[in-house]
């Protein structure tokens, strides 16, 4: 539907129907997931704020909120509230911009927030949903302000473009990622492939010198090496492709066959870590030899890469295969405090989520790829109208979630679906959007004969 020509006034029922929808949703939230899912990795973070020095591992940033937010409801409940309320916000935002372009996509897009790969996500206590759903924000934000005078746009602006450079403090893998976004937040009427190259760079960097001051100037964060255990990964994966130890350590002949013939899976790095009966790889690594942390491990890497190219391109060939085409680790259903159980099982609302779940894993829904695939067709559909401010949206978020996805062919340690949850937030408002110009379109093709 055309964006229509009446007074401000005719939108507001329309304006009211989508807040009751997105309010609706929100209440549904609460009431499948509150007060939230807590995983491992959300435990540790929270366990952090504790703690007099923060380290590296987790994002001291994700550490400095939590504490920051903790005090309006202690524990996860804080957490859930801010991505939820993020999550609802971001959809609201497009939705209501939509009111006055196409009012059926903007009761659409709250209906969208509701769909299974994105909703069974949103009440989970991981920096990847807070990650994700922050980009969200971001774009929704720039969308708005696309058509906003100078007063009202530059702040809107400033505020998307903050919102990236925290995603980026949330998942530094992001850096690639990330100009995509910044330059979209910064020209959000239309994309220029020019500007963008030249941005790209100086963007990098910034992003990257933000990481350096904020975890370990104004943060203190202590270095604990999460990228050695890329390295880790890397090197177990060599020494399974080659048949020989690429490692800077030496193993007995029992630890040697399961290195080069059990222990590689092309899922996790975990199982190099905490998975029997493998763990002895990191356990030597760590407290015999000492040597994780060190220049060792980095010579190791980069001499086996240098010297088996071949086997390196096996391994993670076989690990983003996995990552984007296998049935991975999706939606969390274990209650870390009791591990027999499920979360809320005495709740009908979020067994009836988690049984929808269940039924939909096994589909294309709940597999990376498929989204990575729907990111770069919207790609390719919104690079012909990237003089537009919905071309704009879609090569922004969608490119910057098919970088971000692909990025993890080099950086990846473990394959969760929940690591492609950002094209899954950029894919679905990616339609809306594509839809809306194609709408726009055709009334433009059909305004001269309907004048006539």
């Amino acid at each position: 539907m055309p964006r229509r020509d009446d007074g401000p006034e005719s939108f507001w029922p329309a304006r009211l129907a989508v807040i009751a929808l997105l309010l609706a949703g929100y209440g549904l939230t609460l009431l499948v997931f509150y007060p939230g899912v807590m995983t491992y990795d959300g435990k540790y973070v929270y366990e952090d704020i504790a703690k007099a020095v923060w380290g590296d591992w987790q994002s001291p940033a994700m550490i400095a909120l939590w504490r920051f937010i903790n005090p309006v409801a202690p524990g996860a409940a804080s957490m859930f509230l801010l991505i939820i309320a993020a999550y609802w916000l971001a959809f609201g935002l497009l939705a209501m911009a939509f009111v006055r372009r196409a009012i059926l996509l903007a009761y659409l897009l709250p209906l969208l927030a509701l769909t299974p790969p994105a909703f069974v996500f949103a009440g989970i206590i991981w920096r990847d949903v807070l990650f994700s759903v922050t980009w969200l924000l971001a774009g929704s934000i720039a969308f708005v302000a696309a058509d906003r005078a100078a007063v009202a746009r530059v702040p809107l602006q400033t505020l998307a473009l903050a919102l990236c450079g925290f995603g980026v403090l949330l998942r530094p893998n992001a850096l690639i990622a990330a100009p995509l976004l910044a330059a979209y937040t910064i020209w959000p009427n239309q994309f220029s492939w020019k500007r963008t190259a030249i941005l790209f760079l100086p963007a990098m960097a910034v992003f990257f010198g933000l990481v350096q001051v904020v975890y370990y100037g104004a943060l203190g964060a202590i270095r604990q090496h999460p990228l050695q255990s890329i390295m880790v990964f890397d090197l177990g994966g060599i020494s399974h492709f080659t048949r020989q130890n690429q490692f800077p350590v030496r193993w007995n002949e029992a630890e040697t066959d399961l290195l080069l013939n059990v222990c590689y899976k092309p899922t996790e790095w975990d199982i190099y870590w905490t998975r029997t009966p493998c763990q002895f790889v990191m356990h030597k690594l760590e407290t015999e030899e000492k040597v994780f942390g060190t220049p060792a491990v980095t010579s190791a890497w980069i001499n086996a890469i240098t010297h088996h190219p071949v086997a390196y391109l096996e391994h993670r060939t076989a690990f983003m295969w996995n990552f984007l085409a296998g049935s991975n680790l999706t939606m969390w259903l274990i209650d870390i405090e009791d591990t027999t159980k499920i979360p809320f099982p005495d709740r009908s609302a979020f067994v009836a989520v988690k049984n929808i779940h269940d039924a939909l894993k096994p589909t294309p829904l709940f597999r990376a790829g498929s989204w990575l695939l729907v990111c770069i067709a919207l790609c390719a559909v919104g690079w012909r109208r990237r003089d537009r401010p919905e071309g704009a949206y879609i090569i922004g978020v969608c490119g910057s979630a098919v970088v971000y996805v692909l990025t993890f062919y080099a950086v990846g340690v473990a394959s969760d679906f929940r690591y492609g949850y950002w094209a899954v937030l950029a894919s679905l408002t990616g339609c809306v959007v594509a839809a809306a110009s194609a709408l726009r379109r055709r009334s433009a093709k059909t305004a001269p004969s309907s004048a006539a």
